[in-house]
């Protein structure tokens, strides 16, 4: 049985959740809001745990050649990129970039965040999609996101974009076939099967690799009547299933934003009901700052990881002995 890799996101980005500024640990910033020796001490922590893959929320905070109104104020240079990169990938992490396309996410667009499905947005997300595969030398995935895009998710921000219907999908299919053809893989967030389950599993390719989302730990239904009205519907984990059961590659992703053990009880969840050649990996992220403060909330994922992984070898070694008995 292939091992699946372990990853972690974290992030150099934070402009991904707001468009106003503010004492919020997720508030537009025009500044760079990563601590170098955090940063560090994150990766190595991961490299401790077992992990073999990093993904990183770029958005604004390299410094871009096509289009360099986009980055931030201290966004990492072309030569403190290339630097960093090989320094993960000499301990062993395998550096995968993530951008987020999604209406909700995209702050750190800026201006071109409020010019969505006009020519000149399309011309700066396909360059800097082709440019971010580019700088991290043909990642084997690029994450775009897309996650989130709805009304309700937009509550907190100035100025709220939805798209819906074909417009969505022409969005998604154009941002996938760029990355495919700057040579990466597409990888997305799922949640859009919640709402449109029918009309998902017709018309998504094959080819962008799917991260469901989940970070309850009610795998079996229970207390679904107890949640907020936003998420009054059937548990999200179930879109493991249908995307098993639909033939899509996928990557079970875990947070420890409302429980410490979110990611193992995915791990134990995907190992019994999931097909195993069709789990790539599983992703991890606590979904906060890498700044020192954070560091707890940092670790906490982090140990989860190792314990995942743990339980993974631990029953696949079991299930391999079972089967050389028979």
């Amino acid at each position: 049985m292939t091992e699946p890799f372990w990853a972690n996101l974290i992030h150099l980005s934070m402009n991904m959740w707001r468009d106003t500024t503010g004492p919020q640990p997720n508030a537009y910033s025009r500044d760079l809001r990563c601590d170098p020796a955090t940063w560090q001490l994150v990766t190595e922590q991961m490299v401790a745990a077992g992990c073999t893959m990093i993904v990183i929320d770029v958005g604004d905070a390299i410094a871009y050649d096509s289009h360099p109104e986009v980055s931030v104020n201290g966004a990492w240079s072309a030569a403190q990129l290339n630097e960093e990169l090989a320094r993960l990938r000499e301990i062993g992490l395998e550096p995968i970039p993530k951008l987020n396309f999604s209406a909700t996410h995209d702050a750190w667009l800026g201006d071109y965040g409020r010019m969505v499905a006009t020519p000149a947005y399309y011309e700066v997300c396909t360059n800097l999609i082709s440019e971010v595969v580019e700088k991290f030398d043909r990642p084997r995935f690029l994450h775009l996101g897309m996650d989130e895009e709805d009304a309700e998710s937009q509550g907190g921000w100035q100025l709220a974009i939805t798209r819906q219907g074909d417009l969505w999908w022409h969005d998604l299919l154009l941002f996938a076939e760029t990355c495919t053809t700057a040579g990466s893989r597409p990888w997305i967030w799922s949640d859009y099967a919640w709402s449109h389950p029918v009309e998902f599993y017709e018309r998504m390719p094959q080819q962008i690799l799917q991260s469901n989302w989940y970070y309850r730990n009610a795998f079996n239904g229970a207390g679904v009547a107890a949640r907020p009205t936003k998420l009054q519907r059937t548990e999200e984990y179930l879109t493991y299933l249908d995307l098993d059961d639909h033939g899509y590659d996928q990557v079970p992703t875990g947070s420890n934003w409302l429980y410490a053990d979110n990611l193992s009880r995915t791990v134990d969840y995907a190992r019994t009901n999931l097909t195993a050649g069709r789990v790539l990996g599983f992703l991890q992220t606590a979904w906060r700052p890498t700044l020192p403060e954070f560091l707890p909330q940092h670790r906490e994922a982090i140990e989860d990881i190792a314990r995942a992984r743990a339980l993974w070898a631990t029953e696949t070694a079991t299930a391999l002995a079972d089967h050389q008995g028979e």
